[in-house]
């Protein structure tokens, strides 16, 4: 149905589309349900397709936008984002998230490494220049490995003292690119072992954990609060990871 909206000129895609499968066999055939959240919160059957089904609906749609749509679905999930999105699925699918070293140094490099290996060419390496971001510059390369140790040792026995040792990472900064997504991810792993909790990040507003960030170098209060009210015990459950990793590149994302 959102094929047919962005592509047909009609006012009631949902008809569009029902008629569609009506006459033209092969589409109801290929198409297959998922139990999806709309709107509203609720969950509903909604019709999906796979590359198959697609190339069979093009086949069926007259519109002068179809080449334009055409070219615009063959680009995405190219970009250095979305492949590394995937490679962060893979951590959970491939179990390689269970080989990870929790709250150390190496830990993270294993993260960031898998996160963006053959896309960086420094992906897993520890930074060797100085960067900063809207004004604030992060740890001198100088003493960085210097920096790091000392978080390393930092305890992670209670929440406060993991979000400390999160927000000391942070300002660190280790990489040249890719540090929220990798830090993000080796926080959950901490909180994991130590806890037996891991965070929602479906629950934590991207302007509200922004914001936490941005002042978190001088008052962590507000990064600690947004996260103790999105911890679960799920910390075994797909969905809750799957998610968590589409809200943290959301994050990053500039609009």
């Amino acid at each position: 149905m959102d094929v047919v909206a962005a592509v047909v000129e009609t006012s009631n895609p949902r008809v569009y589309w029902a008629t569609l499968k009506r006459r033209h066999s092969q589409l109801f055939a290929k198409c297959k349900q998922l139990k999806l959240t709309a709107a509203d919160g609720k969950s509903y059957q909604t019709d999906v397709m796979d590359d198959e089904m697609f190339n069979a609906l093009m086949a069926v749609l007259k519109s002068p936008k179809k080449d334009v749509f055409l070219q615009w679905i063959s680009s995405v999930g190219n970009s250095l984002d979305e492949k590394s999105k995937r490679k962060a699925y893979e951590l959970w699918e491939s179990g390689f998230i269970h080989e990870i070293e929790v709250g150390t140094v190496r830990g993270l490099q294993q993260i960031h490494s898998y996160l963006f290996g053959g896309l960086y060419d420094f992906a897993g390496q520890i930074r060797s220049k100085n960067i900063s971001k809207h004004g604030f510059a992060f740890a001198n390369a100088q003493y960085l490995w210097e920096n790091l140790h000392v978080i390393e040792a930092m305890p992670e026995t209670t929440l406060t003292e993991i979000v400390q040792k999160y927000v000391e990472m942070n300002i660190a900064h280790p990489f040249m690119e890719g540090n929220g997504r990798s830090t993000r991810i080796w926080l959950d792993l901490i909180l994991k072992k130590s806890l037996g909790k891991c965070v929602d990040w479906s629950r934590i507003p991207k302007q509200a954990y922004l914001k936490a960030m941005e002042i978190s170098p001088y008052r962590d209060a507000m990064i600690t609060r947004l996260i103790e009210n999105a911890l679960t015990d799920a910390i075994e459950d797909r969905e809750v990871f799957m998610k968590g990793i589409d809200y943290s590149y959301y994050y990053e994302y500039e609009e």
